[in-house]
């Protein structure tokens, strides 16, 4: 792969984790970044411990990844942006947005108007859940049947634990509007703070009593909307966090990474992955940073034997 440019589409994890004890892997889960080189195909790079990570930036500015058309639960397809164009709207040109299928989700529940793929994916059963990261900030979200576990490995959470079943994506995000309605809880976490609160995470029992005691509350508010019967059902299920993220979510202070990843070169040793957000050591360094791999979803990079240059005044770092 090396001297070859590609266009990064992002971090992405396994459909769903092993059975605990399966094969000795105790929760299974693993990431891999993907890469559209020149001619449109796709490359997975893994993202294991131990991983290193060399690449420059090829070239200014995002571009468009393109667009998403649904067929169904488990069928859709992944269309390349046809200009190549640069991206305006996140990761994608202003045609692409206007066509992509996922953007109409999130008015379904009100009444918006979707394509017959989009409704027959909508209309699987969903799940609602409590997220919280690694500074106890927490929201609520939901994850469509088939991405169930996917959905909170990528979110990036600490801890998250699923608080009701739903019929369908209508019922779940109407719950989801109500939970942050009636219990204040956001639908939303910024990345950059994701990543900022794993420079220093809470202690783990704090971050669970958190979690604990919110899905706690919601359940409570969830049993009061559902007495009547509404297409759902109160459940108390915890989630199974990637044990590839069990060192960057532990409890300790880590530096954020030093230079950014819009332009020059880097390189890496990753030794663990929560969500898009890695911690890796430099070259030369025996320091660990914490690095947001999100930053170069939409961009051009070409692999390679690169490396980041270790601050050379690094007390101030600490």
């Amino acid at each position: 792969m090396t001297d070859t440019r590609y266009l990064v589409h992002g971090v992405f994890w396994d459909a769903s984790p092993a059975v605990p004890g399966d094969a000795g892997i105790p929760d299974g889960g693993s990431p891999v970044m993907r890469l559209q080189d020149p001619g449109g195909g796709f490359t997975d790079l893994a993202l294991d411990a131990g991983t290193r990570l060399g690449f420059r930036l090829a070239a200014g500015g995002k571009s468009c990844l393109g667009h998403h058309k649904v067929h169904g639960p488990a069928d859709r397809d992944h269309v390349l942006c046809p200009d190549r164009a640069q991206a305006v709207k996140g990761s994608q040109c202003e045609r692409c947005f206007v066509v992509d299928d996922s953007r109409l989700i999130h008015d379904f529940h009100r009444g918006g108007h979707v394509p017959p793929g989009l409704r027959a994916y909508l209309m699987q059963p969903h799940w609602l859940y409590i997220a919280t990261f690694a500074s106890g900030a927490s929201k609520v979200g939901t994850a469509a049947n088939l991405r169930k576990w996917k959905r909170l490995a990528e979110q990036g959470a600490v801890v998250a634990r699923y608080v009701a079943r739903a019929d369908d994506g209508r019922v779940v995000r109407n719950l989801e509007d109500l939970v942050t309605r009636d219990a204040g809880v956001p639908q939303q976490i910024r990345s950059a703070a994701k990543a900022a609160a794993l420079t220093g995470p809470a202690p783990a029992v704090e971050l669970d009593a958190l979690n604990f005691g919110l899905a706690g509350v919601v359940r409570r508010l969830l049993a009061g909307a559902g007495a009547g019967g509404g297409g759902f059902e109160v459940v108390d299920e915890r989630w199974l966090r990637p044990g590839l993220s069990d060192a960057v979510c532990g409890q300790a202070v880590r530096h954020a990474y030093p230079h950014e990843l819009s332009t020059g070169a880097h390189g890496f040793r990753i030794d663990s992955l929560s969500g898009s957000v890695a911690l890796a050591r430099l070259d030369g360094a025996d320091l660990e940073f914490v690095v947001n791999l999100g930053r170069l979803k939409a961009r051009t990079i070409e692999l390679g034997g690169h490396g980041s240059d270790v601050p050379a005044v690094q007390e101030p770092l600490f």
